[in-house]
């Protein structure tokens, strides 16, 4: 492993188990591939809040809609093999829907640019209030053409993404779970990753967790619920390790995959736009992409019930991501790109020099952590607290052992004032200077704080 990445990584282990400790989610389990093999998989948290049981890194999580991103490598696939072309219409491969739906191209389908309702007219089963529909019941809810112009705009249909699962199924007269479980996930080489539900017998299995504010506490939200006609949508259940090694082949850099660079290059291509958002992203075929901090991705994300996922690959880098979360509330998404501007960070200024390197650690004060973190020949001062901790960090001009100058802070910060660190007798660290800022040790600063103020009361 680069040197770099290695550093990198150590850094984003800490910041997230301080993520994990301020968020007080449930669980987190993150997984960290290059060129296509896993250097960092890490489980925070726990798999039940209501039993105590520890997470593990080979816990199963319902993973959602990252489904697509399998379905539409089976879809690609096919297409290889010459039995589809992506400009069939659907209504080629499945019958039973409206002439008008029937006309739209598979193409269209993938790319959520076909105009089909998103999830019909009740899609209760997102809400534990009905269960999911089976073929009779999906087809049912497509009786209506679509609800606008084809071809018009990005509208994502989970209605419609369904549809693919069953032309699978018509045209290799097979399940679409055998087939796709067969030809996609085991050609892959995932071990730990099914199509839906059940698992096998002894599978251990995070359970899902709802929010905090409305009922000012969590409940446990069981995953263990087929998606039926949906889980080409949203049905997998597998591990960050299995997730990551999947979104890793399907780069157009990865060295082995399923499908042709061609077909990877399609299927990761921008097609639209995602219109109306406050951040830039775009949809492929299966899969979404943007660019952060001047690093283009690919991926997808994932929400059901009690879980939120996110997975990020950066092709130039071969640098994938995965950070499966098991709460209604999780933070996948922020925490998949904190990890992606920490690693830019390491790998834009390199491993910390061995002269800095004895400045990296977690300090406080009554205010909070602060993260010193050697890169390269500087020392960035931040917040482990934030969700991008490299974009609001001081950097710090190290010019003796143990004193410095901050070179560049936030102007509400303490730009161009001296750093310094104190020593006791035998030579340890025991204070770091920030300007007029005085920082600790936890515990120190944790034992002032219960002296000097007495507790709140709380009903």
């Amino acid at each position: 492993m680069d040197r770099w990445l290695k550093a990198g990584l150590d850094y984003v282990s800490s910041w997230l188990e301080f993520q994990m400790r301020m968020s007080r989610q449930p669980g987190c389990i993150i997984a960290v591939a290059h060129r296509g093999q896993v250097v960092l998989e890490q489980a925070f948290g726990h798999a039940d809040l209501s039993n105590g049981t520890r997470l593990t890194p080979r816990h199963r999580f319902r993973i959602a809609s990252h489904s697509k991103s399998f379905t539409a490598a089976g879809i690609m696939k096919l297409r290889e093999q010459r039995k589809l072309r992506l400009d069939d219409p659907i209504g080629d491969h499945v019958d039973g829907i409206h002439v008008a739906i029937a006309r739209v191209t598979i193409g269209q389908i993938l790319s959520h640019s076909a105009g089909i309702v998103r999830d019909g007219p009740d899609s209760g089963w997102f809400e534990g209030r009905r269960p999911y529909p089976k073929r009779d019941g999906l087809l049912a809810d497509l009786q209506g053409p679509p609800v606008i112009e084809p071809n018009s705009r990005f509208k994502y249909s989970n209605h419609g993404f369904s549809l693919l699962g069953i032309a699978i199924s018509s045209i290799t007269s097979e399940p679409y779970a055998r087939w796709i479980k067969r030809e996609i996930i085991d050609a892959s080489g995932l071990e730990e990753t099914t199509p839906d539900m059940p698992l096998k017998r002894g599978t251990p299995l995070a359970s899902g967790h709802s929010g905090e504010v409305l009922l000012g506490r969590r409940v446990v939200i069981p995953g263990d619920y087929s998606l039926e006609a949906l889980a080409p949508v949203g049905g997998f259940v597998s591990t960050a390790r299995d997730v990551v090694r999947f979104f890793a082949s399907l780069s157009p850099t990865a060295r082995s995959s399923v499908l042709s660079r061609m077909s990877r290059r399609e299927m990761t291509r921008r097609q639209w736009r995602n219109p109306n958002a406050s951040i830039e992203t775009y949809y492929g075929l299966g899969t979404q992409s943007g660019t952060l901090n001047g690093w283009d991705w690919f991926g997808h994300g994932g929400a059901l019930q009690g879980y939120i996922s996110r997975t990020a690959v950066v092709p130039d880098k071969e640098i994938a991501v995965t950070v499966l979360t098991n709460a209604l509330d999780g933070w996948a998404g922020p925490w998949v790109d904190g990890t992606i501007h920490i690693l830019r960070a390491f790998s834009d200024n390199g491993p910390p020099s061995r002269r800095l390197a004895d400045w990296n650690g977690r300090w406080w004060s009554s205010w909070g952590a602060t993260d010193l973190i050697a890169v390269g020949h500087k020392v960035l001062a931040t917040g482990p607290g934030f969700w991008n901790p490299i974009g609001e960090a001081s950097e710090l001009e190290i010019t003796r052992r143990d004193a410095g100058t901050i070179k560049l802070a936030n102007g509400f910060a303490s730009h161009g004032e001296p750093v310094r660190r104190m020593r006791n007798k035998s030579g340890r660290v025991t204070e770091v200077w920030l300007g007029g800022v005085k920082l600790s040790p936890e515990g120190q600063v944790a034992a002032t704080m219960s002296r000097r103020y007495k507790p709140a009361r709380t009903k």
